[in-house]
């Protein structure tokens, strides 16, 4: 498996802040590839000798993020396991749960690294106990925290444990590389909007049962839905309510149009969760309503519509919030689902209040800055501080007013958050040039050369045992790729060629041998082969005057892939219609 560059750089920022601080706290949304990211910096070769622990608060995130490790470092040595059913520190990584690990500290043995996954949980009094209980054992152990939302809603600082931030990537970056779906965000008013602004404001959030009184209401109820219906009424669709009561009347409210709607609630068994969560996966479920139960460690890449029935006091947990219908889809796992952005339908004040989905930190900053607070060092350009919450004052930005609603926005905000209307100042040049120039930027970072045939409507990344291809089929992009003995798998299918290239280029970063990319691009200043000009001279793709050993490469894969390439997208596309 081989990084993308932004994942190399947060490896290697964080790996800088382990080595002069000893701790450190990376922040990561959804999709940008967290668990590739700490396994990456647990395996690399700064600790090659050491004992590395990797803690997870739930089952299922123990397997998935050994799994995922040793994908990362197949020659990273022998992993075990710390939870319920086994107790094995042999392991020169050790994967555990917190919650069991808690309870034995006895039983801890020294470890030179230790990973935390999902960070924002170390204000816990489990998390606090077992850090000490680490510095016992070694005083010089390193510890890492990765999380995607580091402001909890408690307000309970994460000092104890860290003291800067090595790095954050933002949801911006990974939307405008292609490796999340674009966001819709609509803010209607249901009538209700000024209530919700009078709403009082707890230690950890909003007063949650004063809301319900606010929007629990049949007849909102039923307004939601029929605005539902209007703006995203074929959609997978994740609803976020403010008690678990006003969920359950939401649900009749769908189920009342016919619509299958499901609620899942913190009380429900296991076996119960897991049920509906899975009839959801399968579509037989199209609305799911929560209370806060799905805000972290899930995602279904089918939903494509986010509902927002309650206010958030923090920023981070509503992007955790909308973050839940912006991964893309596999169509081998979804086949017929076509997913191109996903609709926000925000019912409270959120999107309004925190000013949109724009991110917590000025990415364009540069260097470093101290907190004033609890002198935590961050990323330059931080919006508030990760450790602790204080929030830095901002410069007064240029603004606009949409010409519909009159809200104000920033000078370049493309559309009105409240009303949806789509200013035009850019220009469709401008958007033009924006897109070609992020498409460059993904091409020049890939590892990979993608190579443009017949007029740009094909892209080929050819490495010895695996190629993937961007193909466009009737007015959609399309991305496949097959490895060595394997039948061409079909990965995605949008109405964006970056998604398509940005989806095709992590098959090729997953299955290509590390040193192909470099072998096969040192083919672009190669003269083709006898035997490539020959099998290529009486085909409908002879080679023209210049052309090089990676692009007869090129066209040979085209060749003898193009009829199973073919049948793939006629199979796939017939699903789909």
């Amino acid at each position: 498996m081989q990084l993308r560059d932004r994942q190399v750089k947060f490896k290697d920022k964080s790996l800088k802040a382990l080595k002069e601080k000893g701790n450190t706290l990376g922040i990561a949304p959804t999709g940008a590839g967290k668990t590739v990211m700490l396994s990456a910096i647990a395996g690399d070769d700064s600790y090659r000798d050491a004992r590395r622990l990797v803690l997870q608060h739930r089952d299922e995130l123990v397997a998935q993020n050994e799994t995922t490790y040793k994908q990362v470092n197949p020659k990273g040595g022998r992993t075990s396991r710390y939870d319920a059913r086994v107790k094995d520190w042999s392991g020169s990584a050790v994967f555990a749960m917190v919650p069991t690990l808690a309870r034995s500290l006895d039983k801890m043995e020294p470890m030179d690294l230790i990973v935390i996954d999902e960070a924002h949980h170390c204000a816990a009094g489990s998390y606090l106990r077992l850090v000490d209980q680490a510095k016992k054992l070694n005083p010089d152990v390193h510890i890492l925290g990765v999380t995607a939302t580091p402001n909890r809603g408690d307000k309970k600082s994460l000092q104890p444990t860290f003291d800067n931030v090595s790095d954050q990537i933002t949801l911006g970056e990974l939307i405008k590389a292609g490796h999340l779906v674009k966001p819709r965000t609509f803010v209607v008013d249901i009538g209700v909007r000024g209530e919700l602004e009078g709403v009082k404001r707890r230690a950890a959030d909003f007063d949650m049962d004063e809301v319900a009184k606010i929007m629990d209401k049949s007849v909102l109820n039923d307004k939601i839905v029929e605005e539902w219906e209007r703006l995203a009424g074929n959609r997978q669709t994740v609803v976020f309510c403010s008690t678990v009561e006003h969920a359950n009347h939401v649900c009749e409210a769908f189920n009342s149009k016919g619509i299958v709607a499901a609620v899942i609630s913190g009380d429900m068994g296991k076996a119960e969760r897991r049920k509906t969560l899975e009839a959801y996966d399968r579509q037989e479920i199209q609305v799911l309503l929560n209370c806060m139960v799905l805000t972290e460690g899930w995602d279904n890449q089918p939903t494509s519509c986010v509902i927002l029935l309650r206010p958030s006091s923090f920023k981070s947990t509503m992007i955790q919030m909308i973050g839940r219908g912006l991964r893309k889809v596999n169509p081998e796992r979804y086949p017929g689902v076509v997913k191109d952005n996903c609709i926000v339908l925000d019912f409270g004040t959120s999107l309004l209040m925190h000013d949109g989905l724009e991110e917590m930190a000025d990415i364009n900053a540069q260097g470093t800055i101290d907190c004033p607070e609890c002198d935590a060092t961050l990323p330059a350009g931080s919006y508030e501080c990760a450790i602790c919450g204080h929030e830095f004052p901002r410069e007064e930005a240029e603004t606009k007013d949409c010409p519909v609603c009159h809200l104000e926005h920033p000078i370049n905000a493309s559309s009105c958050r409240g009303c949806g209307y789509l200013f035009v100042e850019t220009g469709e040049k401008e958007v033009l040039k924006d897109i070609v120039l992020t498409e460059i930027d993904v091409m020049n970072d890939s590892p990979f050369r993608w190579e443009p045939m017949f007029g740009g409507v094909v892209m080929v990344a050819a490495a010895f045992d695996v190629w993937a291809m961007v193909v466009n089929y009737n007015g959609r992009w399309h991305a496949v790729g097959r490895q060595e003995g394997r039948h061409v798998a079909h990965i995605a299918d949008c109405n964006d060629r970056l998604l398509a290239l940005s989806t095709a280029d992590d098959y090729m970063r997953m299955y290509a041998d590390q040193d192909a990319g470099s072998k096969t691009r040192r083919w672009i200043s190669l003269a083709p082969t006898l035997k490539q000009i020959k099998m290529l001279e009486n085909s409908p793709y002879p080679l023209a005057k210049g052309d090089t050993r990676y692009r007869a490469a090129c066209f040979m894969t085209w060749r003898f892939n193009e009829k199973a390439i073919q049948r793939k997208l006629l199979q796939v596309c017939g699903k789909a219609a």
